[in-house]
């Protein structure tokens, strides 16, 4: 296959980018996207040229370093996988690809494809944990939890915080992340206590990272590569406006 890559080039996170036209020929069909960006590589480093720089890690779907917008999309338009489980063969011989950092700005630009998505590790940080003594670790059907609850924990769980829903959001709304990982822990009992105080912060720790907020237009759905529900949201937002009443309550 012979394609024409549009790569946007920004050497440092204050310079000026622009887009780069590369050309890449002879890339094999059964090769990924992530594979493709190493074959244009090599072929810049025997040309004595500066390399594309773009993040990845497993290369398996699993850990979404590969946070590269394919097209206008984050991951591109297949449906339900990360940059890196894409393959060449999903497009025709001439196409013309852009590939572009995901945009927003609480991601900013470290180099090229690279962003810094260390605010939803401070979101994390916030609240995405339980801290309280749960005690050493017992056989799995020692703590019933209803077959619901547990289905919807482990599917808010799938969440890997790769940042399509904000990319594909026009707000730059981080909703579908800090949702999910609210719900997650939210549906279990080693979760109740800190319920409240775990929304409250994770919400207001977003919102100080200048995300924007939810239009509902679930463009954020759609990208996600583990297609996290939207309905999470709902769930976050009925836990955050329940903790609110309390906390002026109490206050």
């Amino acid at each position: 296959m012979n394609l024409t890559l549009k790569v946007w080039r920004q050497p440092s996170p204050k310079a000026q980018g622009r887009i780069v036209t590369y050309h890449a020929t002879d890339i094999p069909a059964e090769a990924s996207f992530l594979e493709m960006l190493d074959i244009v590589n090599e072929g810049l480093i025997e040309k004595g040229d500066e390399t594309i720089h773009f993040d990845h890690d497993c290369r398996e779907g699993i850990c979404g370093s590969c946070s590269l917008t394919i097209n206008g999309i984050p991951h591109g338009k297949e449906r339900g996988i990360t940059t890196c489980q894409v393959h060449m063969r999903k497009f025709a011989d001439g196409d013309t690809i852009w590939v572009e950092p995901f945009r927003a700005k609480p991601f900013p630009v470290i180099r090229d494809l690279i962003v810094d998505r260390s605010a939803f590790d401070r979101i994390i940080a916030a609240g995405g944990y339980v801290d309280v003594r749960t005690g050493s670790a017992v056989d799995a059907n020692a703590i019933p939890v209803a077959k619901t609850d547990a289905d919807a924990a482990f599917d808010a769980a799938a969440c890997i915080g790769c940042g399509a829903c904000v990319a594909a959001c026009k707000n730059a709304s981080a909703m579908l992340f800090v949702s999910a990982k609210v719900s997650h822990l939210g549906h279990l009992p080693q979760g109740q206590p800190e319920r409240q105080k775990r929304v409250l912060a994770m919400v207001r720790q977003m919102d100080g990272e200048g995300f924007g907020n939810c239009s509902n237009q679930y463009e954020c759905e759609a990208a996600c590569p583990k297609e996290i529900s939207v309905e999470n949201i709902a769930r976050m937002n009925r836990d955050y406006m329940k903790a609110i009443l309390i906390e002026q309550v109490a206050g």
